[in-house]
């Protein structure tokens, strides 16, 4: 039986008995980049940065990644419920695993 590991853009995927040891964070990071990232990423052209960019005003980052002050049940609320603009993803999307992992690396 094969064992695959891909590397893109800086994060390990690591597929086969070898993902039971990669951290709840780095496994959180290879979510948040699938789903997250398109509207959440830093630059112009992600909806949830510039939305966030209007919000806070420089008070607080507009880019998920940079924020410090996350706790892991504010961002489940966030993923599960939405906000604003922002729809909920089920658990279907986003499995109650998978939300505890971005949960984790979100509040790093």
């Amino acid at each position: 039986m094969r064992k695959l590991i891909f590397a893109v853009s800086g994060i390990v995927i690591v597929s086969g008995p070898l993902a039971q040891y990669a951290s709840a964070q780095e496994q959180g990071q290879v979510v948040y980049e699938k789903w997250c990232s398109p509207c959440h990423a830093p630059g112009p052209g992600h909806p949830g940065t510039q939305s966030l960019e209007l919000k806070y005003k420089d008070s607080l980052p507009s880019v998920l990644e940079d924020r410090t002050d996350l706790t892991p049940d504010v961002v489940k609320t966030f993923v599960r419920q939405g906000v604003l603009m922002m729809a909920p993803f089920r658990k279907t999307e986003v499995s109650d695993a998978e939300l505890e992992d971005i949960a984790a690396y979100l509040s790093k």
